[in-house]
């Protein structure tokens, strides 16, 4: 007999749930979080499928399942919580069952769980992020660093000096920075460096940064996020996967769109949207998808046509990444929407 089974996984432990094609319960169990004590557990029974939700762990256990020839699923957690929320209780235990049931009934939603190159690039990306926000923190007290002589340092060094007026508790926030302001400079020098050496030697980076507005940061991002072209059939689709497509309501004689659904890959997103600034406000030289932009612009404003330029670029990367085709400049030549 075939056996289905649904792992509800925590940071320590994991419920195991094995149910029959009826979908009786065949056995339960608590093991601790680890890919092969979850991998013996399993074993004795003759499993058509096992299904876990994405989460902190699921990228390891997915892919330590895997190696052991373990037919494991990683379902969306959207979807599956609006199916175990009809539970009368939350436990890990029902939560493991009603897994174990979506996995059964093939209800379930799979996603793609990137490759180890993907998030590890995706990881640099994330640390150099986090690494440039220094001067966002003091401009909800309007320092803004960069506007006067000397720049950043300089203002800095007066605010701690008392010859700016500050308050006390922004000389406190601001003397801590600047001592970790060397360290982290050092820190995003180093990061960028590994990031132009990461891009010059992936091929498909380096294609994808000759669409104007693309640097290496957009492109490299787009292909540790996206990490295999062919999970969309369209390319039109990865705009979607982005959450720069409208939210739809329809139902009956009501249609509504709304504004950008905002789901997925939030760095990507935002990058994207800065291509599509840079695009619009910064490069000179013509391309259809410019002027293309520049009519949004004029009808419904920059930010809306920012939104809309930074959907088509994710349309044009994905159809460039799968044809091999070059950015086309000019009008005459249509970009290709797959």
């Amino acid at each position: 007999m075939k056996h289905d089974a649904g792992l509800d996984v925590s940071q320590q432990t994991t419920s195991i749930c094995i149910v029959d094609e009826e979908g009786g319960i065949v056995a339960e169990r608590t093991v601790t979080t680890c890919p092969d004590v979850i991998a013996a557990a399993l074993e004795p029974f003759a499993l058509t499928r096992a299904g876990l939700e994405t989460g902190p762990l699921s990228v390891w256990l997915w892919n330590g399942l895997m190696a052991h020839g373990v037919p494991i699923v990683c379902m969306d957690a959207r979807h599956a919580n609006a199916a175990l929320r009809i539970m009368p209780a939350k436990t890990d235990r029902n939560d493991a069952v009603g897994l174990a049931q979506i996995v059964r009934t093939g209800w379930c939603k799979g996603v793609h769980v990137k490759s180890a190159s993907s998030h590890e690039a995706r990881a640099l990306l994330a640390t150099r992020s986090q690494f440039v926000q220094i001067r966002g923190v003091l401009r909800t007290f309007g320092i803004v660093f960069g506007k006067r002589v000397g720049g950043f340092a300089k203002q800095a060094e007066e605010i701690v000096s008392g010859e700016l007026d500050a308050s006390p508790t922004i000389r406190t926030v601001v003397e801590p920075l600047m001592k970790a302001r060397a360290d982290i400079l050092a820190q995003i020098r180093a990061l960028d460096a590994k990031v132009r050496s990461t891009a010059r030697s992936n091929a498909t980076v380096r294609h994808l940064m000759t669409v104007p507005g693309v640097g290496v940061v957009t492109a490299l991002g787009f292909v540790a996020t996206i990490d295999d072209p062919a999970r969309f059939r369209r390319s039109s689709s990865a705009g979607a996967y982005l959450g720069l497509t409208p939210r739809i309501y329809a139902s009956g004689e009501t249609m509504k769109a709304g504004r950008i659904s905002r789901r997925g890959d939030d760095f990507l997103r935002r990058s994207l949207y800065e291509a599509a600034n840079a695009l619009l406000t910064r490069i000179d030289r013509f391309s259809a998808l410019k002027s293309w932009g520049l009519r949004i612009a004029r009808r419904g404003g920059i930010k809306k046509a920012k939104v809309a330029v930074a959907r088509k670029l994710a349309t044009i990367l994905h159809a460039m990444w799968t044809t091999g085709e070059e950015f086309r400049w000019s009008s005459a030549e249509k970009v290709q929407e797959a």
